[in-house]
C-alpha cells in the first residue's frame, strides 16, 4: 500500500514508545508541483525550502533523534545550469534565517556527501551551521549535498583498502569495519525512508544504511508535504511489523 491510499485503522494518537530514531526524506516533486501551478520550476524549489522548515521543527517536536535530508545528489549536476545555481543558493538562505533557531532548539547541522564540488560559499554556510551547533545534542539534522551511495561505498572500500595495505593487518572485512568508513559512521541505520512525489525509487540514498529500513511512498509533491503528511508516514511506519529476519 502506497501513503497516498487510505490508511485504514490508522490510529488517532501515535505511539511515543515506537517513534522511528532516524527518519531520511527523498524530497522529490518541487518542479513538479510549480509546473502543474503555471509557476516557475525555482518557484517549486522556493516553496520546498519552506517545506524543509517546517519537517524540521516537526520532526524535533516528535522527539525523532536523526534526520537525514537529500537535498542534492551527485546526478543532479546534470540539471541546468541556472537550477544548479538556484539549488545551490538554497542552503544560505535557509541557514540565514533559520541557523538561530535551530541553535535555540537544540538542533545539531552536519551534511554528508563529496565535498569537492561544492561551491566554496555552500561548505562555508554548511560549516558555520555545523560549528555553531556542535555542542547541541538534540535532534541531528543531516544534509545529504552532492550525495551518491554508490560513490560513498566505493570510498569506504578504497579507504578500507588503503588503510589495510598500510598496517598489513586487516586479515577480513566485516560489515562494522567497512561502515565505520561511510559518511553515517556515528549514526543509526534509517527506521523510515519516505519519499515524496509518487515516484517509488532509492535513487541511490543511502543503500547500504537502509538495507533494514521501512520504506514510506507518497504522491504528494514536496512542497505539499505538511505535518499532517508527516504524521500519517509516521502512523504507517508504527503498524509495520519489524522483524529483521526472524519470525
Amino acid at each position: 500500500m502506497t501513503a497516498g491510499e487510505n490508511v485504514a485503522g490508522m490510529p488517532d494518537k501515535l505511539d511515543q514508545q515506537n517513534m522511528p530514531v532516524h527518519v531520511a526524506i527523498i524530497m522529490d516533486g518541487n518542479g513538479r508541483w510549480a509546473t502543474e501551478r503555471g509557476l516557475p520550476r525555482r518557484e517549486g524549489h522556493r516553496q520546498g525550502v519552506e517545506t524543509v522548515r517546517d519537517t524540521v521543527r516537526n520532526c524535533n517536536a516528535l522527539g525523532i533523534k536523526v534526520l537525514t535530508l537529500f537535498a542534492f545528489s551527485t546526478e543532479n549536476w546534470q540539471r541546468p545550469d541556472w537550477e544548479v545555481s538556484y539549488l545551490m543558493s538554497l542552503p544560505e538562505k535557509y541557514f540565514e534565517s533559520e541557523l538561530p533557531e535551530l541553535i535555540r532548539k537544540n538542533v545539531q547541522v552536519r551534511m554528508i556527501g563529496d565535498r569537492k564540488k561544492l561551491p566554496r560559499k555552500v561548505l562555508k554556510v554548511i560549516d558555520e551551521g555545523a560549528v555553531a551547533t556542535k555542542a547541541n545534542s538534540g535532534m541531528v539534522l543531516n544534509f545529504a549535498l552532492n550525495y551518491g551511495s554508490r560513490a560513498e561505498i566505493l570510498l569506504a572500500v578504497n579507504r578500507l583498502v588503503a588503510e589495510a595495505t598500510a598496517a598489513k593487518t586487516l586479515k577480513r572485512v566485516t560489515e562494522k569495519k567497512l561502515s565505520s568508513y561511510l559518511y553515517t559512521v556515528d549514526l543509526p541505520d534509517p527506521d523510515l525512508l519516505i519519499r515524496t512525489s509518487g515516484e517509488q525509487r532509492i535513487s541511490n540514498f543511502l543503500l547500504w544504511q537502509l538495507a533494514y529500513s521501512e520504506l514510506y511512498f507518497t504522491e504528494v509533491y514536496w512542497p505539499d508535504f505538511d505535518k499532517a503528511e508527516l504524521l500519517k508516514a509516521v502512523a504507517v511506519y508504527q503498524q509495520r511489523k519489524r522483524r529483521f529476519g526472524k519470525v
